[in-house]
């Protein structure tokens, strides 16, 4: 990785544009930039090729993924002004207190969404598939917290579909990567159980999450959680009716990285971040 042109900007404050919005500095995103080449060594290591996913998703799928059941609070509504509205704004009218027409469209919270609905009704066989992408993500917060806690952010995922033993292992291989790369970066995180599953957390799924948990997070010293590892069991593949070959419904499970999330904890570690982005360098090197 050549960082050596890699310079800030003198005099320059790159002012944040509103509540949970951010603009990196060249600094911070050449980290970002090379923390995410970094984590894609473990989609290189499980041969999950690289897609791109949709930049929006239809209301009517996520529900049938329990989407507004489990997290109302975060969606982020895709709208556009209506026929009527536009020779209004053509004219320099404000558009800030017109309404908005829905599209039936939400901007993505999860970069896995969109690729697990583009594999609806698909059969991935008895070798399973995996896939990597890294996407925008946008969720509804309570409150926003710099890189911590944004409204709009980066998200790298790799995802696997296939057997209930492959979802296993991949959700496995994944916490055993995160705490390498770690390792390299010189961070140090704590393992826990998460209690937000990306499927129906209620009732009969509730009492086998306590029983057998299905997503754990990596969090830095802080508390900030900076990456995952989820189990879905085969709900995405009962709800989307993605087979396995012989196996039935497919198995799934994920593992998400928080890129600014990284970003923070590279500068919490080490001090700020030209010093982080040196520590990169040694560690992709």
């Amino acid at each position: 990785m050549n960082t050596s042109s890699i310079t800030a900007l003198p005099g320059i404050e790159l002012k944040s544009p509103g509540a949970g919005l951010i603009t990196l500095d060249p600094v911070r995103t050449a980290l970002l930039r090379g923390l995410d080449e970094l984590l894609t060594g473990l989609a290189a290591r499980l041969a999950a090729p690289e897609v791109v996913g949709p930049p929006l998703l239809s209301a009517e799928g996520l529900a049938r993924l329990d989407f507004f059941r489990n997290f109302p609070h975060l969606g982020v509504s895709a709208g556009k002004f209506g026929p009527d509205m536009l020779d209004g704004l053509a004219s320099g009218g404000s558009p800030q207190h017109l309404p908005l027409d829905p599209t039936g469209h939400l901007l993505p919270s999860a970069t896995c969404y969109g690729l697990l609905l583009s594999l609806e009704g698909q059969d991935v066989g008895e070798d399973g598939l995996r896939l990597s992408a890294v996407g925008r993500c946008f969720r509804n917060e309570t409150h926003y917290d710099g890189l911590r806690r944004l409204w709009g952010f980066h998200m790298r995922e790799v995802i696997y579909l296939g057997t209930k033993d492959g979802a296993s292992e991949h959700q496995e291989r994944g916490g055993e990567f995160i705490q390498e790369v770690a390792a390299r970066l010189g961070l140090v995180l704590t393992r826990a159980a998460a209690d937000d599953p990306f499927y129906d957390n209620g009732g009969s799924r509730a009492r086998l999450m306590a029983l057998d948990p299905v997503k754990f997070e990596y969090s830095a010293p802080d508390g900030t959680a900076i990456a995952s590892v989820n189990r879905h069991r085969n709900f995405f593949g009962e709800r989307l009716g993605i087979g396995a070959g012989s196996h039935g419904p497919a198995y799934s499970s994920c593992v998400a990285f928080g890129m600014e999330r990284w970003v923070h904890a590279m500068i919490l570690a080490h001090g700020s971040a030209e010093q982080a982005l040196e520590r990169l360098r040694a560690a992709a090197s």
